[in-house]
């Protein structure tokens, strides 16, 4: 058996470990091909859609494609974020939205034949709302032409306002996701410094509270320096947030420039994952190397649970009480806003 070739990794600061190289077989997939793969991809680029699948050349792509499932971005290419495992631009977009794309893109996926479709958005700053309104305006338009397409949304922490997080659950996706994506220790080496392990916890309870009947989902990436007590201990909290699924993959570097792999996790120690969060509760687990945030194993689950729509999900009033710490208050989204009132000076 050959060995995985290490070069010793230095910065006392975060962690002391072992770079890996080289990838073990159990995260060699063929590429992508075959029919549905091949249509898909020719309907989305006449469309002019972009996918996360593609751009960040997920494993998965035509297993999920095939199954009819998609990551769509929106809000543009640019992230006022950098945090170090992920590929996206990072810069300022100096408030530049397009006022069509909302429905631009409902139309056009409801072209594609999706059965389920995850909305995500690079991270923006530089709107006043962080784009919450027009991620939102893009749910409401994609359950007017398809009724019976699932739509999750992958969004960002809003910076902790109430008013932008409730705005976005209130657009009724069928699955919202944030992404606590590193344990506690990791999270101000790897996520950007506007990120925050309790203010992820704190997103993720909101929108567990503010609609308690429709899936809470988040991800955790692994082989990065942490323990795996780390990584069960994000699951508890993950869980003791309200979060009803949960997915753990195995973090791959984009490029040299990002955080290197600490190390490969084994197939065996993700099922011990995946046992441990079914005795925590999780209503379903996605634990595997190739797993990713947008899975669609999980999204086949929700699927099933919700027989085919959104009908099964009552509308449901803001609990009322206090806030959870770390939000911060601000007024009723009563309409959604022109684009240009949306700028951060």
């Amino acid at each position: 058996m050959s060995q995985i070739a290490t070069k010793k990794k230095t910065n006392p600061r975060r962690l002391d470990v072992e770079h890996q190289d080289r990838k073990p077989n159990w995260l060699k997939v063929r590429a992508p091909g075959g029919d549905n793969y091949t249509r898909l991809k020719k309907t989305l680029r006449e469309l002019d859609l972009h996918t996360v699948c593609e751009e960040a050349r997920c494993p998965n792509v035509a297993e999920c494609w095939g199954a009819g499932t998609a990551t769509v971005m929106v809000l543009g290419h640019m992230c006022t974020r950098g945090c170090r495992f992920c590929a996206v631009t990072t810069g300022n977009p100096k408030g530049i939205v397009d006022p069509r794309e909302p429905e631009n893109v409902a139309r056009a996926l409801a072209q594609v034949g999706l059965k389920y479709v995850v909305l995500t958005m690079v991270d923006r700053d530089d709107l006043l709302d962080g784009g919450a309104a027009h991620v939102g305006k893009t749910v409401r338009l994609l359950h007017e032409l398809q009724p019976d397409l699932l739509v999750e949304t992958l969004v960002g922490d809003f910076g902790g306002r109430k008013r932008d997080i409730l705005a976005m659950v209130d657009a009724a996706p069928d699955v919202y996701a944030h992404n606590i994506e590193v344990p506690r220790r990791l999270t101000p080496f790897i996520r950007d410094q506007r990120c925050d392990y309790d203010l992820s916890l704190n997103t993720l309870r909101l929108a567990k509270e503010r609609a308690p009947e429709r899936f809470v989902k988040s991800s955790i990436m692994v082989g990065m320096g942490e323990t795996d007590e780390e990584v069960l201990e994000t699951m508890r909290d993950l869980r003791s947030a309200g979060v009803d699924i949960v997915t753990l993959g195995q973090y791959l570097r984009p490029t040299e420039k990002h955080a290197s792999v600490a190390r490969f996790v084994s197939p065996e120690q993700f099922e011990t994952y995946r046992s441990a969060g079914e005795e925590m509760g999780f209503q379903f687990v996605a634990s595997g190397a190739l797993v990713r945030s947008s899975y669609h194993a999980a999204e086949g689950f929700v699927a099933a649970r919700l027989r085919g729509g959104r009908s099964a999900i009552p509308e449901r009033e803001v609990p009322s009480g206090a806030l959870p710490s770390g939000f911060s208050e601000a007024p009723p989204l009563e309409r959604l806003i022109s684009a240009d009132s949306l700028i951060r000076s």
